[in-house]
């Protein structure tokens, strides 16, 4: 799996803040983060790590994940954004994930799931990504969804439809994304939108790490 050759970038990305007790080693905390969410299943994360002496569950190694809840640094000012948004399956239900990427450095800016998309929840995410960075003088690059369009003239943001060139750094992470959930059946099967929405953010902020 070509997400597995990215683990020798080391585990500095992850913040264990959340840790009140030394139950177990942080090293190992980081590696079972980083393996699970660069491509292996709960159960071969917990694998690896009992071959490297540490016992712990499937559910440990989630929870890790989830307390840690990283998120994707701000501040940017990029001179163009890829915006899209794609179905994520959770439970058998749809929801759409929203991303903001620079084509530049194939970096996530921001991603957040909604249950539907709508014009109104474009301009939440367009709001959140304003807040995040520096994009007043950004040019957008779009399809042709209509919200995406509506929202973007709402804000008074420049945008560009675009089917190929930069635009497709957005449509190859979309893709990674939809492999490493897809990987595995039980990926957002008993989670509530939220814990997957957590997921995505830990994905996200692995991705740029390595990028």
């Amino acid at each position: 799996m070509p997400e597995i050759t990215r683990l020798s970038g080391g585990c500095d990305w992850i913040d264990l803040d959340f840790v009140e007790r030394e139950r177990t080693p942080r090293s190992a905390m980081k590696l079972g983060i980083q393996l699970h969410v660069a491509g292996l299943s709960l159960s071969n994360t917990i694998s690896i790590l009992d071959k490297l002496g540490v016992t712990r569950s499937r559910k440990a190694v989630h929870d890790w994940v989830q307390k840690a809840d990283l998120q994707l640094d701000g501040g940017a000012n990029p001179e163009q954004v890829a915006v899209d948004e794609s179905v994520i399956r959770i439970n058998d239900q749809q929801y759409w994930l929203y991303a903001a990427v620079d084509p530049s450095t194939n970096h996530f800016l921001h991603i957040r799931l909604f249950s539907t998309y709508t014009t109104a929840v474009t301009e939440i995410f367009l709001r959140e990504l304003r807040e995040k960075h520096d994009v007043d003088d950004t040019l957008f690059l779009v399809d042709d969804a209509d919200w995406l369009q509506t929202a973007l003239q709402r804000h008074g943001l420049d945008f560009r439809y675009e089917r190929h060139g930069n635009r497709n750094s957005v449509e190859r992470i979309f893709r990674e994304i939809k492999r490493r959930t897809s990987s595995f059946s039980n990926c957002f099967s008993h989670v509530d939108p939220s814990t997957a929405e957590t997921w995505l953010h830990t994905f996200a902020v692995w991705h740029n790490a390595t990028n």
